[in-house]
């Protein structure tokens, strides 16, 4: 099993929680947790499955992104090519395929899906212009990263059951972090890791949970995740504000500087700034060990 081989806890799990309970045990600690039957009171909880997205959605033409590596040929989260949802849903019930729909606003494109969900009474300061969708295909990953605004996520699953790792941003020394982005080395298989190439990763301490229809994933500020399709299917999440002032500072820095920053050098250098900060993360990371 592969929590033999990297070191990852399974992420405790509820089947409800007070509002009060998930503030103290797991909001104010910056822990995670998964809370099992938070949405069973949604319409969307029974509605939503990619058939029913297909029928209220399926005209609008949507982002794709694949496995490949990061280039010089791409700016900061842009997509690799577009297609009619109707096509992409259609591609992901025939086979397995690598595109995924990533951060895609669906619900600001078809209004009517906001009536199907609302924001959870969890003490979080929820940002509601941001409800964003994520679509994959069989066995398809999502290279491990953390988020650009270092919020805090309760991450939903619908039609699928998706694998899904996180560690905390204590982890981040022993992660491969590419430096001036958000990422890990993007050749680490988290599902298959070579140590021998990355040894840090057996240092690494972190969680594992598998992610079923209707079960909400908390994931704290700043923290760590890989996603592996284990089914077609496809998850939204809501996303809160930091709680802190150090978090909001790094957040404003990845949103004006940094991201800006590397879509210049990536444009000015090319692929040889994609490879010096591969080469960077590998020897910033062997120096943690």
């Amino acid at each position: 099993m592969m929590e033999d081989r990297l070191n990852l806890a399974q992420i405790p799990r509820v089947k409800n929680i007070s509002k009060k309970d998930f503030v103290e045990q797991y909001v104010k600690t910056q822990k995670p947790v998964v809370i099992e039957h938070l949405i069973e009171d949604w319409p969307a909880f029974k509605k939503w499955d990619l058939n029913y997205i297909k029928e209220v959605a399926g005209n609008k033409t949507v982002p794709l992104y694949d496995d490949r590596p990061i280039t010089s040929e791409f700016k900061f989260n842009q997509p690799h090519m577009e297609m009619k949802l109707s096509e992409y849903i259609d591609l992901l019930q025939s086979k397995p395929t690598n595109y995924r729909i990533f951060l895609y606003h669906l619900l600001k494109e078809v209004p009517k899906l906001q009536e199907d969900f609302k924001f959870p009474k969890m003490g979080l300061r929820f940002l509601k212009q941001l409800p964003m969708l994520f679509f994959g295909g069989v066995n398809s990953k999502v290279f491990m990263h953390y988020d650009i605004d270092y919020a805090n996520i309760l991450h939903f699953q619908f039609n699928g059951k998706k694998q899904c790792i996180l560690y905390s941003p204590s982890e981040s020394k022993y992660l491969y972090k590419v430096p001036h982005s958000l990422i890990s080395r993007e050749d680490i298989d988290f599902t298959n890791p070579d140590f021998e190439k990355f040894p840090a990763l057996k240092k690494a301490k972190g969680y594992i949970t598998e992610l079923k229809h209707g079960e909400a994933l908390y994931m704290p500020e700043g923290y760590w995740h890989q996603m592996t399709y284990l089914t077609a299917g496809f998850s939204m999440s809501l996303r809160a504000t930091s709680r802190g002032l150090l978090n909001i500072s790094k957040a404003v820095y990845n949103l004006v500087v940094m991201r800006h920053f590397d879509n210049y050098m990536r444009k000015w250098k090319g692929q040889d700034w994609i490879d010096y900060k591969n080469v960077k993360a590998m020897e910033k990371t062997h120096a943690n060990i």
